[in-house]
């Protein structure tokens, strides 16, 4: 089984978007039984909750299902389990490998995914509100995840 971990700060935006919207592309494909997708938090303030109002209304607007998903914080465990861990900006990268404490976990940022785009960091709605974008983001970030997936496992 591959396994993928998307990480923000608090793990209630972020991260359980790209969760949400990665499972949904996975089902799509017909890889269920191939990949599976978590998302945490750096943080631990959130643990327990159900993603933000503002992404789930998004996901609603976009037939995402989000059933089931909960705040969790990222443990130095992650670092084993995770074949992919997606961090969501640089700060939250240089978070994940603090708490991993030098283990040989491979971190990227979700918007190295797309080359396109200047900034690498995918902004926080929490703070700027802007979930539209967000999404916009990271629903064609995860198509090139996926991508990479296949590509990486020959799916």
């Amino acid at each position: 089984m591959i396994r993928v971990l998307f990480v923000c700060l608090g793990n209630i935006c972020r991260s359980p978007m790209a969760e949400a919207v990665m499972r949904h592309k996975v089902k799509e494909a017909g890889l269920e039984h191939a990949v599976t997708v978590d998302s945490a938090g750096t943080g631990d303030w959130h643990i327990g909750k159900p993603p933000h109002a503002g992404t789930r209304n998004i996901l609603d607007q976009n037939k995402v299902p989000y059933d089931g998903i909960r705040a969790r914080q990222v443990t130095a465990m992650d670092a084993d389990r995770f074949d992919y861990i997606i961090a969501m900006d640089t700060q939250n990268a240089k978070d994940i490998s603090r708490i991993f404490g030098g283990q040989r976990a491979h971190v990227i940022r979700l918007l190295d995914l797309l080359v396109e785009e200047t900034s690498k960091d995918v902004p926080d709605p929490y703070y700027t509100g802007n979930f539209e974008l967000v999404y916009r983001l990271i629903d064609d970030a995860c198509d090139r995840l996926l991508s990479k997936i296949r590509q990486d496992h020959q799916l």
